[in-house]
């Protein structure tokens, strides 16, 4: 039994009234159709129910036909099976309450994960994910005009209720309503909850990083000369580039501290200071993502260094491959299994072909074929993969052994083209849908070497020969601790004898397994007296987002980094169905958005997967974007995107969409995940969750969602 505060005004009250009588009539409802359905149907009856079903469905509204004929094709499929019909869970039937007012008058639909309707009672549940009566939920508010066409016919009407309500163990616990949230407490009475539960805190248009600012230090925002490009660093970040020109330089800060500031403002002093020894033809910027190669783009040109080469670790990779092996064309696999992929990537597996390889034949041969097949060998060796995972302790499990052996295996058969190259008419190779008959095979696997395996390649012809690749006068690794050693060492071939480079990273936004440690990738790069940077200060993040991140760490996060500006509050949300979760989502973006239209705001999900399932809640709006392979726009707007894609950017709010127990475990790899979401904003962070919610949000009970 419910009861409410008598402070609560009328209509927040008459609001749960309402509420509490209509999940009395579902679950009443649907215990009748339990009990009909336990006590089995003859033909006969379903017959009748069908009937009964197309005559109101000959007189039925246009919104409620969806509904009907949903039912009518379970009847239908009772018929053919005699099995019982599947209902809505009566412990948590629906979670969101739509009224419309349309020809026919006002209707209630209430969205769930199951469609059930029985019209006489007046009990219409919808798949919220697929009953185009959904879409009006999605895409209006309460007191709006909706014009929607379901099917071929067009509805219209207005929107007289649109409420999310959270039903646990069937019992009504919670109703958003707007700018108003009432809550069920314990004892069970009724409270209204501050608006701020529900909605994102207004001011943080315009505070991430732009291409006008990148937003750091004590320093102007205008610049008058050239030379003034340093005008915006702070103490600590100018000393930063008064490093030699012809020295490395190691940048070391958290997230947000300005590493990235400091790396391209160290390029525009050298490309101002002595621009005949560093023409930015033979400078280079290399990232980890796609994402932060088109950021750094932007950044780079208000410094007047439009004509630096900026390209992503894989799309630098192929190029110098294709230039050291002079070839046009390398065929790779492009979907390299995890686990394969992070023994290819370990520093363990450097070492171990380091010594192999040993010292190297003269006469051997050093064309791509010759060094993919030596590669293969040590690929295919059981007991030099053993050893590889042993030294690896604990970071590779041990069936990456099996994977990498069968992946290897489907990678050096023939393919059925060479196999069949007896064949003359290419037609006859062509299947019926126009496809190779290789598509969709294992046999498509046939001749291919992986992305990772580029930079290996790369390294045993070195042992040999030089690569032949063009040296630069300045290279800068952002994002360095992504780089794997195999990549280290090709770009110590970029610098020759030259060690002027600049190094930004941070070991705690590692995303790969097996960081070797910064003096390991010095001494990939030949590199023994490089300048090192460490940036205390974190500009991006407010203190309530360092403080979250530092705590997701646990025992690894580093010596605290100091903050010098309070912030919002991060917000916590806490859903028994991730699909109260995405409606709750949806509704905060349409409000957030509808009052700063000129924000920047990334939802960051566990996975590309987690994104799109998230991103069909806002799909329908023009400020929605599902951002895959770092197409970011850099525009106002919502991106939804992945933790994968986002290393090195910035939004002025982040929600963060599925931190849940399956999406971020408790382990190193996934808490270094989850600091690297956490901190990607710059304003204000929400993190929802349903189901199990991560235990890396609540060590000692420090973060206690809602």
């Amino acid at each position: 039994m419910s009861h409410v505060e008598a402070s609560l005004p009328d209509h927040a009250r008459a609001i749960i009234a309402e509420e509490e009588a209509l999940l009395a009539r579902v679950q009443s409802t649907l215990e009748a159709a339990r009990r009909k359905s336990a006590r089995g149907q003859d033909a006969q009856g379903l017959v009748a129910q069908l009937q009964v079903l197309r005559d109101d469905a000959a007189t039925a509204a246009v919104a409620d036909l969806p509904h009907i004929f949903a039912q009518m094709n379970q009847m239908r499929s009772l018929l053919d099976r005699q099995e019982g019909v599947k209902l809505p869970d009566p412990q948590a039937p629906y979670f969101a309450h739509l009224r419309l007012n349309g020809e026919s008058g006002p209707r209630d639909y209430l969205l769930g994960r199951t469609t059930f309707a029985d019209v006489g009672a007046g009990v219409r549940v919808i798949d919220w994910r697929f009953a185009p009566v959904a879409r009006v939920f999605y895409c209006y508010e309460e007191g709006d005009d909706y014009e929607e066409y379901f099917g071929e016919r067009l509805a219209e009407g207005s929107v007289e209720t649109r409420r999310l309500v959270i039903i646990e163990r069937g019992v009504l616990t919670r109703i958003i309503s707007g700018a108003l949230v009432l809550e069920r407490l314990a004892d069970g009475t009724w409270r209204s909850v501050n608006r701020d539960f529900a909605t994102l805190q207004s001011g943080g248009a315009g505070t991430a990083a732009r291409p006008e600012f990148l937003g750091t230090g004590k320093g102007a925002r205008r610049i008058e000369d050239a030379f003034g490009v340093t005008a915006m660093l702070d103490a600590e970040q100018y000393e930063a580039l008064s490093t030699g020109p012809d020295r490395p330089l190691l940048v070391l800060g958290s997230a947000g501290s300005g590493k990235t500031t400091v790396a391209l403002h160290r390029l525009a002093k050298l490309a101002f200071d002595e621009p005949q020894k560093f023409p930015q033809a033979r400078m280079k910027l290399i990232v980890p993502e796609e994402g932060l190669a088109r950021l750094s783009r932007r950044l780079l040109a208000p410094l007047g260094l439009g004509n630096v080469a900026v390209q992503t670790r894989d799309a630098w990779l192929l190029a110098a491959a294709r230039s050291a092996f002079n070839v046009p064309g390398i065929k790779l696999w492009n979907d390299t299994p995890p686990l394969v992929s992070r023994l290819k990537r370990h520093p363990t597996l450097r070492r171990a072909l380091a010594a192999r390889v040993g010292v190297p034949k003269t006469d051997a041969g050093t064309t791509l074929e010759r060094l993919r097949t030596r590669m293969a060998d040590a690929y295919m060796d059981r007991r030099f993969l053993d050893s590889v995972v042993t030294a690896a302790k604990g970071e590779i499990p041990r069936t990456a052994i099996d994977e990498t052996l069968e992946h290897t295996r489907l990678q050096l058969a023939t393919p059925l083209s060479k196999a069949l190259k007896h064949i003359t008419d290419a037609e006859r190779l062509i299947t019926v849908d126009g496809r190779s008959i290789e598509d969709d095979t294992p046999d498509a696997m046939a001749g291919t070497v992986d992305l990772d395996d580029l930079p290996v390649l790369m390294f045993l012809k070195a042992q040999h020969t030089s690569l032949g690749l063009e040296r630069l006068a300045h290279v800068v690794l952002d994002e360095a601790e992504d780089f794997s050693l195999f990549e280290l060492f090709a770009v110590r071939q970029l610098l020759g004898k030259s060690k002027s480079c600049t190094l930004a990273g941070d070991e705690m936004q590692q995303t790969d397994a097996g960081f070797a440690g910064w003096p390991a990738v010095l001494n990939e790069l030949n590199i023994l007296d490089a300048a090192t940077c460490r940036l205390q200060v974190s500009y991006r993040c407010p203190r309530p987002v360092v403080e979250l991140a530092r705590q997701v760490l646990g025992a690894q996060a580093p010596e605290a980094a100091a903050t010098g500006r309070a912030g919002a509050p991060v917000g916590f949300h806490h859903f028994p169905d991730e699909a109260q979760a995405q409606l709750f989502i949806g509704e905060a973006l349409r409000d957030l958005v509808a009052r700063e239209p000129h924000a920047s705001v990334g939802v960051i999900a566990s996975s590309p997967e987690s994104a799109k399932t998230i991103y069909r809640v806002v799909s329908d709006q023009p400020w929605a974007r599902l951002v895959s392979d770092g197409e970011f726009t850099f525009e106002p707007g919502v991106d939804v995107t992945d933790v994968g894609s986002v290393k090195g950017l910035e939004f002025d709010y982040v929600i963060l969409p599925d931190v849940t127990a399956r999406a971020y475990p408790v382990d190193d790899e996934s808490r270094r995940r989850l600091h690297v979401a956490v901190t990607r904003t710059s304003h204000q962070l929400w993190v929802v969750s349903s189901g199990v919610r991560s235990h890396l949000l609540t060590p000692d009970g420090a973060a206690t969602p809602r």
